[in-house]
């Protein structure tokens, strides 16, 4: 489900304050090559955040039942993906790995990628990010299992504070068979080329 936003906030106001930042980084917003800026960057926002205007879960409404009784793993793999740290509002940029083993029912696997999308556009930690993903697939399929393994790098890290680049975090959701079952999580790893 959308998070719930507070009243819109007039765009004039979105740019005011993007003005004073600039001012408050030190140059002058009234600079030839700054003057449209604020606008650039507001409308940059709504595309940044546009996750928080959906519901992923609406993507995992249509479902398909003629597959010829498959019953074993679906995987899209290396979906890129950008989203925004909520701590710095710096990039991550990654990629994630979503399988999940059917009940009796499929969904159309750019509808994974759709999901990912939705909650990558909000401001994120990739924890959390993880879990979302993991948990509203389970939730709309029913599936006997979910696993989601996300792997990013954070500007937050690499283009300020301790200033590392080249690193890149990895985590892993794991949801029904994919937890309980050894074999199965190998599996799934194995697939996802983690294993």
């Amino acid at each position: 489900m959308a998070a719930a936003l507070p009243a819109a906030i007039p765009r004039a106001e979105a740019e005011a304050a993007v003005r004073a930042l600039i001012r408050w980084a030190g140059d002058d917003p009234d600079r030839e090559g700054l003057l449209d800026t604020p606008a650039r960057v507001t409308r940059a926002y709504l595309e940044y955040f546009k996750g928080y205007r959906e519901d992923p879960g609406v993507h995992l409404s249509r479902t398909f039942g003629e597959v010829g009784g498959y019953d074993e793993i679906v995987l899209l793999r290396d979906i890129p993906f950008q989203s925004h740290c909520e701590h710095h509002m710096a990039p991550i940029i990654g990629k994630a790995h979503i399988a999940y083993l059917p009940r009796d029912r499929v969904v159309g696997i750019s509808k994974l990628a759709r999901v990912l999308q939705g909650f990558a556009k909000r401001l994120q930690v990739q924890e959390r990010l993880t879990a979302e993903v993991a948990d509203c697939i389970q939730q709309h399929l029913d599936p006997h299992g979910v696993a989601v393994v996300i792997e990013a790098s954070h500007a937050c890290m690499s283009a300020r504070g301790v200033m590392t680049a080249g690193v890149s975090m990895t985590t892993s959701r794991m949801i029904g068979a994919f937890r309980d079952d050894d074999r199965s999580r190998k599996e799934v790893l194995s697939l996802m080329g983690k294993g």
